[in-house]
């Protein structure tokens, strides 16, 4: 007998007692995993000795691990269908705008929108008829022949990356596969999603933990869908789409090659933005910058800077932080005591001022700009300056695509950038990788190499600074001019060595565990790039790794 601590009320139990087993079958399809200790577990999960003394917690879609298992048992619940009805074509999953999953098909010439019909109804019975999802373990040797059976050869082509000897998949009846996720113990669990046609494929929208369980509205976003296609497109002609690809670039010695390729994307990109803005030179007087945190804003700014430069144009820099009103006068007009102050709320900088600096130095006046002490908390005198002809002003920082920032500027004498990374990569046709945790990824080396910050301090502000973005940089992305892809292909190939020693401090007890066991199971597929002499000085991902020619 094993003593636990479940739903906050002390139980004993028999070992082998699947946690499924403790909760009132009525509540269990509101259920979709649960937390036994610092640890994500099934609701099959069986309870043995070394679970003694530990609290389990039911986690339902208000939590994110849970949602990440719901989105991945929907997406296995879509595939099983496909397999039902078309055995034989191939289809990816990716995720697309309105932060949903695109499902498209690879083999050529099928028509996906005379089958989304059938593909539903099929999800739909599937779902109806409740069936289990078990996890099974089984040797390489037997998950290959499993895959070979299914036509899951991407699966087949990971296999060789795994370090374990052993595999976990996922069985539903007579169908098998593996999401590279933890699911929901049966498909009836899978109450609330969506499936609607979106060429060239189908969206799938399901509930998100942080709107508190609800499926967002969908919103068109041509914006970020061509960049989604775009880069779509890029890692298609470039073979870099799965995990796979890219470890055999590698594996071949193409390793330079496969660095110089991704860093001429990145060339390109800049060759196309100063373009853009040089034909409209007489007109733009304000380059606006934002993205989310990790995305590279630092240096991509540097070498904004060079390739106006190459073209004749010389910009000037101005600092957003030094236009922030002081910390009192932020608890004045947000009514809250300084410790409790939202510092990313954009009230917090001085938009008037701000605002009529910039029209006078665009009218060609001289203009003394503030600079901000941040330890005395106040502002202070800063250069003076009058712009040439033709010279550009360059904003960065979360707020700057804002409207309310630039209120005085009209729109067409404004560029507007968002940055960020967009990578469509897989680590097979059914699992794409998170953008969101390669960004996490980045910054938790770079606050380690740079900050002396170990892995779990970034991961304990990582929900903060999401929140921000949701909040003050995503809403406002729709309303570039240009938006630069700053992912780099072969990244996590370099960042795995120092992510993974950062991580693997995080020990299973720890309340960061959960997230740190999420990235080294995607780190641990990829090759290393050991020689980072390869990566130019100029990189955005030397902003992370350290060895920019920028000193950032």
């Amino acid at each position: 007998m094993i003593k636990v601590n479940f739903n906050n009320k002390p139980l004993t139990v028999e070992e082998g007692t699947r946690v499924l087993e403790l909760i009132e079958p009525k509540e269990r399809k509101n259920l979709v995993v649960c937390q036994v200790g610092a640890q994500v577990k099934e609701l099959h999960y069986k309870l043995s000795a070394k679970d003694n003394g530990l609290t389990i917690h039911l986690l339902n879609l208000n939590n994110a691990e849970a949602g990440r298992a719901y989105s991945a048992s929907l997406r296995y619940i879509v595939a099983m269908a496909f397999y039902h009805i078309y055995p034989d074509v191939k289809i990816r999953f990716s995720y697309n705008i309105s932060r949903s999953i695109s499902c498209q098909a690879i083999t050529n010439n099928f028509n996906m929108s005379r089958a989304v019909g059938e593909i539903r109804r099929e999800v739909e019975r599937i779902i109806a008829e409740d069936l289990p999802i078990e996890r099974v373990t089984v040797t390489i040797e037997e998950a290959t022949e499993i895959y070979k059976k299914f036509h899951l050869d991407d699966k087949i082509d990971i296999l060789q990356y795994r370090p374990e000897k052993t595999v976990h998949l996922y069985k539903c009846g007579d169908y098998y596969n593996y999401l590279h996720n933890y699911m929901v113990p049966s498909t009836g669990c899978i109450h609330n999603y969506t499936i609607t046609p979106y060429s060239p494929g189908i969206i799938i929208q399901y509930p998100r933990h942080d709107l508190d369980a609800n499926i967002p509205e969908f919103e068109e976003e041509a914006t970020y869908c061509k960049t989604l296609q775009r880069a779509y497109s890029w890692a298609e002609k470039a073979r870099v789409q799965t995990v796979t690809e890219i470890n055999r670039k590698i594996d071949r010695g193409e390793g330079l090659e496969f660095v110089q390729m991704c860093e001429a994307y990145h060339n390109r990109q800049l060759a196309e933005l100063g373009e853009a803005i040089e034909k409209e030179i007489e007109n733009v007087r304000l380059v606006a910058i934002a993205g989310p945190s990790s995305s590279g804003k630092t240096t991509f700014c540097n070498r904004l800077r060079i390739e106006l430069l190459s073209r004749g144009i010389d910009p000037v820099t101005i600092s957003l932080d030094d236009y922030y009103f002081d910390k009192g006068k932020i608890s004045e007009l947000q009514g809250k005591p300084v410790g409790k102050l939202d510092l990313e709320h954009i009230d917090c900088l001085d938009i008037e001022l701000f605002n009529k600096d910039l029209f006078d130095l665009i009218n060609g006046e001289t203009v003394t700009l503030p600079r901000f002490n941040f330890v005395a908390d106040r502002r202070e005198k800063g250069k003076t300056i009058k712009l040439g002809q033709n010279v550009p002003i360059i904003i960065e920082g979360i707020h700057a695509l804002n409207e309310k920032l630039t209120k005085s500027i009209p729109k067409h004498r404004k560029f507007k950038i968002y940055i960020a990374p967009h990578a469509q990569l897989n680590i097979d046709d059914h699992s794409p990788l998170s953008v969101t945790n390669a960004r996490l990824i980045r910054r938790i080396v770079r606050d380690m190499k740079f900050r002396g910050c170990p892995a779990a301090e970034t991961i304990d502000m990582w929900q903060s600074v999401r929140n921000g973005e949701f909040r003050w940089i995503y809403p406002n992305q729709e309303n570039a001019d240009y938006v630069f892809n700053s992912s780099l292909g072969y990244e996590l190939c370099v960042l795995k060595k120092q992510a993974m020693e950062a991580l693997t401090q995080i020990t299973a007890y720890d309340p960061q565990y959960l997230v740190a066991n999420r990235l080294i199971k995607t780190l641990k597929y990829f090759r290393e790039i050991d020689d980072d002499s390869i990566i130019p000085c100029n990189s955005l991902l030397r902003e992370f790794i350290g060895g920019s020619c920028f000193n950032v």
